[in-house]
């Protein structure tokens, strides 16, 4: 059976209904992001007007909060579409009709795309209008810097899919906190080089310390280093094919098991 871009289509649409149909939900994709913004954003403000401004120099702390929302909220979206499944007790449907895992998955990063957008659009602009944000100043690494990050969230959000898919509702609360895990390590909002010799490997594993890296570069030096997007994606490459090995891998032991209907319990 061949891949079906309308198959994928259809279940893009089922989401856009489900969002459209309750305000909370549309609610709540711009609710956080913008939360976060006015709290740290205050914050850089006071920063800028006191003596030492190393650590805010550009609106790192802006720009760096922007960015983890990137990442947050595109492993978090593809996971509630995911979810969305399994709290209607409908998963059993959509894995009996024709539409193949990777189709499953597919809609799953559109609509990951799609949440995105809304909830981080009117967070920019206000980042822009109340904070100075220079949206230009990262020039045509933002775009890298966000393709960079949304994949990353997507193989995270691959691996917790199939965790649920195993392991049933036990393991929904990973879909909330797993990224928190990586916070610290990511260096969203100060230099690898704070961080202790013992857990910069572990930091430097990770596809986002690359970015975040990057972005301080552009702002302090206004020089875009490829070598660490290059890094970046390349470690994106191995994250995502090892997410997708594990994802199918769970499936499989799920339907072996007999979990995949009762996971909506």
């Amino acid at each position: 059976m061949t891949f079906s871009f309308g198959r994928v289509a259809a279940l893009c649409l089922r989401y856009v209904y489900l969002l459209a149909s309750s305000w909370p939900r549309l609610l709540e994709l711009v609710y956080w992001p913008m939360l976060n913004l006015m709290t740290w954003g205050f914050l850089q403000n006071y920063a800028n007007a006191s003596s030492n401004r190393t650590l805010f120099v550009g609106g790192a702390l802006v720009s760096g909060l922007l960015l983890w929302e990137v990442l947050f909220r595109g492993q978090i979206g593809f996971s509630m579409s995911f979810l969305e499944e399994i709290w209607s007790r409908n998963l059993g449907n959509l894995l009996m009709s024709p539409l193949r895992p990777m189709e499953f998955v597919a809609a799953l990063m559109i609509m990951s795309l799609a949440r995105l957008f809304v909830g981080l659009l009117p967070t920019t602009i206000l980042a822009v209008a109340f904070f100075g944000f220079d949206l230009a100043g990262l020039g045509i690494g933002l775009v890298a810097f966000f393709a960079l990050l949304v994949i990353t969230g997507w193989a995270v959000g691959l691996v917790v899919a199939g965790l649920i898919l195993r392991h049933g509702l036990g393991a929904e609360s990973l879909a909330w906190t797993i990224m928190f895990v990586f916070w610290p390590l990511c260096c969203v909002y100060y230099p690898l080089s704070a961080l202790p010799v013992w857990l910069k490997p572990f930091a430097l594993a990770l596809p986002p310390t690359y970015v975040f890296e990057g972005m301080r570069a552009v702002l302090a030096e206004g020089v875009l280093r490829t070598d660490l997007l290059a890094a970046a994606a390349g470690l994106n490459v191995i994250w995502f094919v090892v997410a997708s090995w594990a994802f199918v891998r769970l499936l499989n032991s799920a339907r072996a098991a007999g979990s995949l209907l009762s996971s909506g319990e």
